[in-house]
C-alpha cells in the first residue's frame, strides 16, 4: 500500500493556504477601514471548496436556456474572493467594519495556528515512523 503525502496529511497543507489567502484579505480590509468607498471582501470556504469541485465536476450546457456554470456564485473580480454584506455601512461608501475584522482576523489566526499544529504533528509522527520510533 502507497502513502501519499495528500493522504499522509489529510488536508492540513492546503487549509494551511487558507488561511493564509484569508489572512492576507482580511488585513487588506483592515488596512483600508478609513479609504472611501472600499468594498470589504472576504474569502469563503464554501468557495474555494466549489472552485475545487468545479475542476472535477464540469457541466455542459447544451442550449442556450441553460444557466451558465457561474451563475449560481457572487464573485465579482475573482472565483475565491466575495463582497462582504455590510451590517452598517457608512456615509462614504465604506463597507469595512472594524471590530467584525478584527474579530473575523482573530479567529483566522486561532485556525490557521490549529491546522499548523495538526501539520506539525503529523510530520512529526511520520519521523519518528521513519526512524523507527528514536
Amino acid at each position: 500500500m502507497a502513502i501519499t503525502f495528500e493522504g499522509a496529511l489529510a488536508g492540513h497543507d492546503k487549509t494551511l493556504l487558507y488561511r493564509s489567502a484569508r489572512s492576507a484579505v482580511l488585513a487588506n480590509n483592515i488596512a483600508n477601514a478609513d479609504t472611501p468607498n472600499f468594498k470589504a471582501r472576504d474569502i469563503s470556504f464554501e468557495s474555494m471548496m466549489q472552485d475545487a469541485t468545479r475542476n472535477q465536476l464540469s457541466m455542459t450546457a447544451t442550449s442556450d436556456k441553460h444557466f451558465s456554470k457561474s451563475s449560481g456564485f457572487s464573485a465579482v473580480d475573482s472565483d475565491e474572493l466575495l463582497y462582504r454584506t455590510p451590517s452598517q455601512p457608512s456615509i462614504d461608501g465604506n463597507t469595512v467594519d472594524m471590530q467584525r475584522e478584527q474579530a473575523e482576523f482573530a479567529q483566522n489566526s486561532l485556525q490557521f495556528d490549529t491546522s499548523f499544529l495538526f501539520l506539525d504533528r503529523k510530520i512529526s509522527g511520520m519521523k519518528k515512523a521513519l526512524s523507527g520510533g528514536q
